[in-house]
């Protein structure tokens, strides 16, 4: 494969939105952690399934910070990939693009667990709701 300048130039508009998505659950989950903390420590308001929530909660953030790093990791990667052009150093390149890729891959695997987890999050928010559908 030959690689050049527009192959790695296809990775930057992708990284920086993709990280802007995740940046952007990331501040979403934190906003519902300081309300959850705001309604226990103030309030003294506990909900049901309380304890699932806060392992469940905590799970995402975990997942949500790796998610970010590998991300972050493919961002690097893809700076180095054009660094290594710079330098007429081809094998090199293709090497830290792979990585990049493998990086972005890692990333979206972690992604959809978290999307897994956020599903499994809203069920037990709905679980004191007894309420039949059709």
């Amino acid at each position: 494969m030959n690689i050049d300048y527009t192959v790695t130039a296809l990775m930057f508009p992708a990284i920086p939105l993709t990280m802007s998505i995740y940046s952007n659950r990331f501040h979403t989950l934190s906003s519902l952690i300081r309300k959850l903390h705001d309604e226990f420590v103030f309030e003294k308001h506990i909900p049901p399934e309380w304890e699932k929530q806060l392992i469940n909660l905590n799970g995402r953030i975990n997942i949500l910070k790796t998610t970010i790093m590998f991300a972050s990791f493919g961002f690097l990667f893809n700076m180095l990939t054009v660094f290594a052009l710079y330098l007429d150093r081809i094998f090199i390149a293709r090497v830290i693009f792979g990585s990049c890729c493998l990086s972005m891959i890692i990333s979206i695997i972690f992604f959809i667990r978290e999307i897994h987890l956020s599903t499994i999050s809203l069920k037990l928010h709905m679980s004191d709701m007894d309420v039949k559908l059709d």
